[in-house]
């Protein structure tokens, strides 16, 4: 008696995989990985930059609160730049105030002074980016009547 073993007949819709398609495969899958793991990476150095810019324009607005509390005449408001540093939380800024007098297109004076405050969070963990300066700028008059009013 003869025993016949089946031979191995596959048909084309039942072939597996070849090592090498296993191999090209996974390095794109692997392609693909490193690059979501790349945006992540940059998704959390921007927010740690926005997390910097808030802070900063924080205390940038408590400078203007403390400026607004002062009459006119107060020597906060003297014309002059200001540099100084400030601790918020466990961060330094470094508050740079400018208050200029403003004048009329004729060079006559007004009563009102433009105040300029730029913020700007010092040396901490990140890139330079992250380190943006907060600008704000202000216009202030005195309450009482005067030349503040533009004239062409």
């Amino acid at each position: 008696m003869k025993i016949h073993s089946p031979k191995n007949k596959t048909d084309k819709g039942q072939r597996g995989f070849t090592l090498i398609e296993m191999c090209i495969a996974m390095v794109v899958m692997m392609v693909a990985a490193l690059a979501s793991s790349s945006l992540f990476v940059f998704s959390m150095r921007n927010n740690v930059g926005g997390s910097e810019r808030a802070l900063a324009m924080a205390v940038a607005q408590q400078q203007l609160e403390q400026i607004r509390s002062v009459s006119f005449e107060d020597a906060t408001l003297n014309v002059a730049t200001n540099t100084s540093t400030v601790r918020s939380g466990a961060r330094n800024y470094t508050v740079q105030r400018v208050v200029a007098d403003e004048i009329n297109l004729d060079n006559s004076p007004k009563q009102l002074r433009r105040i300029t405050i730029t913020v700007t969070p010092q040396a901490a963990a990140g890139p330079n980016w992250t380190r943006t300066s907060v600008v704000l700028v202000t216009l202030r008059s005195t309450l009482a009547r005067g030349s503040y009013a533009v004239s062409q």
